[in-house]
Protein backbone atom coordinates (compact mmCIF):
# COMPACT_ATOMS: atom_id res chain seq x y z
CA UNK A 1 0.00 0.00 0.00
CA UNK A 2 1.47 3.32 -0.72
CA UNK A 3 0.58 6.83 0.53
CA UNK A 4 0.54 10.43 -1.07
CA UNK A 5 1.80 13.39 0.20
CA UNK A 6 2.46 17.11 -1.25
CA UNK A 7 6.63 17.78 -2.07
CA UNK A 8 7.48 21.33 -3.09
CA UNK A 9 10.67 21.76 -5.36
CA UNK A 10 12.01 24.68 -6.62
CA UNK A 11 11.63 25.44 -10.48
CA UNK A 12 15.28 24.36 -11.20
CA UNK A 13 15.08 21.12 -9.23
CA UNK A 14 11.46 20.11 -10.82
CA UNK A 15 12.69 20.89 -14.15
CA UNK A 16 15.93 18.75 -14.32
CA UNK A 17 13.41 15.98 -12.78
CA UNK A 18 11.42 16.71 -15.66
CA UNK A 19 14.25 16.11 -18.17
CA UNK A 20 15.40 13.11 -16.57
CA UNK A 21 11.65 11.65 -16.12
CA UNK A 22 11.60 12.44 -19.73
CA UNK A 23 14.76 10.61 -20.69
CA UNK A 24 14.41 7.58 -18.67
CA UNK A 25 10.82 6.92 -19.61
CA UNK A 26 9.81 7.28 -16.10
CA UNK A 27 7.16 9.34 -14.35
CA UNK A 28 8.18 12.22 -11.58
CA UNK A 29 6.28 10.45 -9.04
CA UNK A 30 8.32 6.90 -9.81
CA UNK A 31 12.06 8.90 -9.79
CA UNK A 32 11.02 10.64 -6.37
CA UNK A 33 10.09 7.39 -4.77
CA UNK A 34 13.18 5.91 -5.76
CA UNK A 35 14.89 8.80 -4.38
CA UNK A 36 12.86 8.71 -0.61
CA UNK A 37 13.27 5.23 -0.69
CA UNK A 38 17.30 5.51 -1.30
CA UNK A 39 17.81 8.22 0.66
CA UNK A 40 15.98 6.38 3.83
CA UNK A 41 18.14 3.38 3.46
CA UNK A 42 21.58 5.15 3.16
CA UNK A 43 20.86 7.22 6.54
CA UNK A 44 19.20 4.16 7.88
CA UNK A 45 22.41 1.87 7.12
CA UNK A 46 24.68 5.01 8.21
CA UNK A 47 22.66 5.95 11.76
CA UNK A 48 23.35 1.62 12.12
CA UNK A 49 26.76 1.95 11.76
CA UNK A 50 27.06 5.17 14.09
CA UNK A 51 25.05 3.23 16.60
CA UNK A 52 27.33 0.19 16.48
CA UNK A 53 30.53 2.01 16.48
CA UNK A 54 29.31 3.68 19.75
CA UNK A 55 28.19 0.97 21.59
CA UNK A 56 31.23 -0.89 20.84
CA UNK A 57 33.01 2.25 22.47
CA UNK A 58 30.63 2.01 25.12
CA UNK A 59 32.29 -1.23 25.85
CA UNK A 60 35.86 0.32 25.76
CA UNK A 61 36.79 -1.54 22.40
CA UNK A 62 39.09 0.58 20.58
CA UNK A 63 41.73 -0.25 18.22
CA UNK A 64 45.48 -0.79 19.79
CA UNK A 65 48.23 1.24 19.27
CA UNK A 66 49.55 -1.79 17.44
CA UNK A 67 46.59 -1.59 14.83
CA UNK A 68 46.61 2.53 14.61
CA UNK A 69 50.13 2.31 13.72
CA UNK A 70 49.49 -0.22 11.33
CA UNK A 71 47.34 2.04 9.44
CA UNK A 72 48.99 5.11 10.08
CA UNK A 73 51.73 3.20 7.68
CA UNK A 74 49.70 2.03 5.32
CA UNK A 75 48.06 5.64 4.36
CA UNK A 76 50.81 7.21 4.92
CA UNK A 77 52.15 9.78 2.16
CA UNK A 78 55.31 9.04 0.19
CA UNK A 79 57.60 11.88 0.82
Amino acid sequence: MSAAFTVRLDETTLGALDQLAEKTERSRNWLVAKAVENYVALNAWQVGKIETGLAAADRGEFASDAELARLRKKFAADT
